[in-house]
């Protein structure tokens, strides 16, 4: 059973059955455990419980979008090379309460300079997004920190994007994921828990990037990670807007 009086964060990626978290206790690196949550909530109050929860999901929505975009993005992919693809850019908080895809790039065009449309791959997360959306306030953004599984093995790997793609044409790359494996195995994490068999609803890239998140979590408890970007701005609501690494 895991010591749930520990010092526990969390790493957590979206998958298809809700969301993915990697826990690991921080006073004994071997207690840890991979998880399957319905809903983000259920992470807030789940025992063990985490002091630090770093999930790839946007935090922190602008009303209207300017030139640079949100600003996390723009900053996290300065710095991934060939994996700069994988950070999508994200729309207005309206455009992203829109339910179909028409109309979110319709209400994405209104609200920003210069008019954009969404991503097909942005707006298929709208939900996720709202789910952490609804829930947040600046007084928990000190637990839940936005963060980016790419920048996170960029970190990891002496700040040097991964020169394998994680997926090739939307399928699996096993060589991309092998060399990640082998990139968090390197940092102490157990390899039996990253190859096990994925849960249903998850896949090997989910469990990879809820490790790597992990990882930063750590990062963040210790003081160690740093915002992207350094001047991060807030949202109408107060939430800071900031992928940390």
């Amino acid at each position: 059973m895991p010591d749930s009086a520990g010092l526990w964060v969390a790493g957590v990626d979206g998958c298809k059955t809700g969301w993915v978290a990697v826990l690991r206790n921080l006073n004994n690196p071997k207690d840890l455990e991979l998880r399957l949550f319905p809903a983000f909530a259920d992470l807030l109050t789940c025992e063990p419980f985490a002091r630090i929860i770093a999930v790839d999901m946007p935090v922190g929505l602008p009303d209207n979008i300017g030139p640079g975009g949100r600003g996390p993005e723009k900053a996290a992919r300065k710095h991934l090379g060939l994996r700069q693809s994988s950070v999508f850019a994200v729309p207005s908080r309206p455009a992203v309460y829109e339910d179909d895809y028409p109309a979110a790039c319709e209400t994405a065009q209104k609200t920003s300079q210069p008019p954009k449309k969404v991503s097909k791959q942005c707006f298929h997360l709208f939900p996720k997004i709202r789910e952490i959306d609804i829930l947040m306030t600046p007084e928990l953004e000190a637990r839940v920190h936005e963060v980016h599984p790419e920048l996170a093995f960029w970190r990891l790997n002496e700040k040097r994007e991964m020169s394998l793609p994680k997926k090739i044409k939307s399928r699996p790359n096993p060589e991309g994921l092998d060399q990640r494996r082998d990139l968090l195995v390197s940092k102490g994490l157990d390899r039996a828990l990253l190859d096990q068999k994925p849960p249903r609803g998850c896949g090997r890239d989910d469990i990879l990037d809820a490790a790597a998140n992990s990882l930063i979590a750590e990062r963040i408890f210790l003081g160690q990670a740093e915002p992207f970007p350094k001047d991060y701005r807030r949202d109408e609501r107060g939430l800071r807007m900031a992928i940390w690494a």
